[in-house]
């Protein structure tokens, strides 16, 4: 429309004039009454694809009764029209198939649906959702499959699609415009370290010092506001991971995919059932993973002090950390872990080596890695590399001096010897981009090649 403020995200929807939908509704609810869909038929094993093709010869046949001169073709078309509107999520379910989606958010039936695209940020659909009461059957159908409820007594709904997507849901008048649902979808394929590099998100002399910390263990912090890049950031440095090290991941909900060739064991954090039980908090887990001889520990995020304290604790004690945090820059991540909730003594911090700040221009949608800094041992930070917003490029500010000693100490390396083995890297870092490798197992492999001493750079880079 000429008259819209933003643009516009249209999909071919199958145009049902009003006297059929009438027809499809009465079809529909004779079809209910009887066929029993029961749980199991929702079951995990259970997709649309596998319903439709359990039902369709019942839905068939109805067809047939109240619209008998249907040729094939109009019948595959309602049929599949029916299952994804009443046993699916509709419309919403053509959405979810585009890769370029990051979000899709239903605000209310009397608003069209709008969705997040990875080029041109926030979109306005032609996709509407009838009513009210159908934007919650969607919300109770996305609770159902994995055990939750959604009810006016708990009108708020953490969950997430059999795909990994998460989902959050809202009742009204909670929400007072209406219903809503919002999908954060999952990256059907990871982000990668090359990819970082290709879309100028991360530049080459900040990813090899990343590698070259992560290689001699060194903990690392990701912080970044809503939408910056921050887990994506998280599963960019874990393809620098060694395969001969234990790597567990803690997660409210699972986003992480790491290369086939590491040892790593993913786990989840559950909320409590109707009655208040089973819950399994990160604290929970974080305090387990300990139990389980890590080499390496992944925490999604750092919301509270106990879970900050027993990560602090893990660092102390030879464990090797990597986590994400919310805070716009460096030094908003140092005040934001020494303040409550966290509220973590200021010294302490020092356990951390490196704090990567990632960035989102919010008028562009561009994600960039606003600054890489090193912690003192008062627990101060030192920006290393720092975003030229103007050039948007990282530049040097300061040089290490921290990081330099420590591995020095714990590595015996010269100040010579780093210098060449960044240089390496990010010769190696540069030649996967010009050969775009950018599948987060085959970089795994390549890692596993590197630390074996089989990927012999002068022989085979010659970029």
């Amino acid at each position: 429309m000429p008259d819209d403020t933003v643009p516009a995200y249209a999909i071919n929807i199958l145009n049902i004039s009003r006297a059929t939908e009438v027809i499809l509704t009465k079809i529909r609810d004779e079809f209910v009454s009887k066929v029993n869909i029961s749980g199991d038929d929702l079951g995990e094993e259970n997709t649309i694809e596998t319903i439709r093709q359990k039902f369709s010869g019942e839905i068939l046949a109805l067809l047939n009764k109240y619209l008998p001169k249907l040729d094939k073709t109009t019948s595959e078309l309602l049929i599949n029209y029916l299952i994804t509107q009443n046993i699916g999520l509709g419309n919403v379910e053509i959405l979810l198939r585009d890769p370029n989606l990051e979000e899709i958010t239903i605000n209310t039936a009397t608003e069209p649906v709008w969705v997040y695209h990875r080029k041109y940020g926030w979109l306005k659909t032609n996709v509407r959702i009838p009513s009210e009461a159908r934007i919650r059957h969607y919300a109770t159908i996305i609770g159902r499959d994995i055990g939750k409820e959604i009810t006016l007594l708990r009108p708020l709904m953490d969950a997430h699609l059999r795909t990994g997507d998460r989902v959050n849901a809202t009742l009204s008048p909670i929400s007072t415009k209406g219903n809503t649902i919002t999908i954060r979808k999952f990256a059907e394929r990871p982000w990668s370290i090359t990819d970082f590099i290709n879309s100028n998100t991360i530049s080459v002399d900040a990813a090899a010092w990343v590698w070259l910390a992560i290689q001699h263990e060194l903990s690392l912090l990701i912080s970044g506001g809503t939408g910056s890049g921050k887990t994506s950031a998280l599963n960019t440095i874990a393809n620098f991971f060694p395969p001969n090290q234990r790597i567990i991941s803690i997660e409210d909900t699972r986003e992480l995919t790491l290369p086939n060739t590491l040892h790593w064991v993913p786990m989840e954090t559950r909320l409590p059932n109707p009655e208040g039980k089973g819950e399994v908090t990160m604290l929970d887990l974080v305090v387990n993973a300990l139990r389980m001889r890590p080499d390496r520990i992944i925490v999604g995020e750092i919301r509270r002090k106990a879970e900050a304290e027993v990560l602090f604790e893990a660092m102390h004690t030879g464990h090797s950390v990597y986590a994400t945090l919310h805070a716009n820059s460096v030094q908003e991540t140092i005040i934001r872990l020494t303040n409550p909730p966290i509220d973590i003594p200021k010294p302490i911090i020092e356990s951390v080596s490196l704090i990567l700040s990632q960035y989102r221009n919010r008028r562009t949608g561009l994600r960039r890695t606003l600054q890489l800094a090193e912690i003192l041992q008062n627990g101060d930070p030192r920006v290393l590399l720092q975003l030229d917003v103007a050039h948007d490029q990282l530049v040097t500010v300061n040089q290490p001096t921290r990081t330099l000693e420590t591995l020095q100490l714990y590595t015996g390396l010269t100040v010579e010897d780093i210098r060449k083995d960044l240089s390496q890297k990010a010769r190696i870092l540069r030649w996967m981009v010009k050969q775009n490798i950018t599948d987060v197992h085959q970089i795994g492999m390549l890692m596993a090649k590197y630390y074996a001493g089989k990927l012999l750079v002068d022989d085979v880079i010659k970029a």
